[in-house]
């Protein structure tokens, strides 16, 4: 039996088979998760990646990034910095927060990898659609809320787990990438252990201050 991919606990119960996928969940921070055997590799990933259109000047596309944005704006002031962690190949959201005033860089393992700007420390941190993906959600948390400063916001959109009984169905889990899934209380549990402040101004939207 697999631990927590994000608290470590291996308070584990199996949650549900589909087809041949076995998911888990953890009764310590309510993480429902892929068999760490089955996750997809690299490979599969960047192609699924590579299909995605994320395009900066679609409104459909601003207006879904909004559910992030409109917040970092309201929470932040003109010319604070802050980096986009898994901005992708269209960085959408980076153009949407520098048309605000703010101070963005991204940075993303396969499309934009200069660890560089991981060295510095910033006033906020974005990261959409990107922890669904995480194979060690634990580190790579680690690394989000070390990157801020003091008083810092991270904003993490993620579709919510809220439904048992359609899991199974759930157009989210169907996406061959999306190995973690995290409900309102995992993103409680991930504010008490990183002593920070949470609110869910939005569906799907996680903000928390430190």
């Amino acid at each position: 039996m697999p631990f927590c991919p994000l608290c470590r606990s291996d308070a584990i119960r199996h949650f549900v088979d589909v087809g041949v996928q076995t998911y888990w969940r953890c009764d310590t921070c309510q993480m429902t998760f892929l068999d760490p055997a089955q996750r997809p590799n690299r490979d599969v990933e960047r192609a699924h990646y590579d299909s995605h259109e994320n395009d900066p000047d679609d409104p459909g596309y601003r207006r879904f990034l909004s559910k992030v944005s409109g917040p970092v704006i309201d929470r932040t002031t003109r010319g604070a910095c802050g980096i986009d962690f898994g901005c992708g190949p269209g960085p959408a959201l980076i153009a949407v927060l520098r048309e605000a005033g703010l101070d963005v860089v991204g940075y993303d393992p396969q499309y934009r990898p200069d660890a560089s700007v991981l060295e510095r420390k910033y006033d906020f941190v974005t990261c959409t659609e990107v922890v669904e993906h995480l194979h060690d959600p634990a580190r790579t948390f680690s690394t989000l809320f070390g990157l801020l400063k003091p008083s810092g916001l991270l904003a993490v959109m993620t579709c919510f787990q809220t439904d048992d009984d359609r899991f199974a169905s759930w157009h989210y889990r169907a996406d061959p990438t999306h190995v973690c899934f995290y409900r309102a209380k995992t993103m409680g549990w991930i504010a008490q252990h990183f002593g920070a402040e949470l609110t869910i101004p939005i569906k799907d939207v996680a903000l928390f201050q430190v």
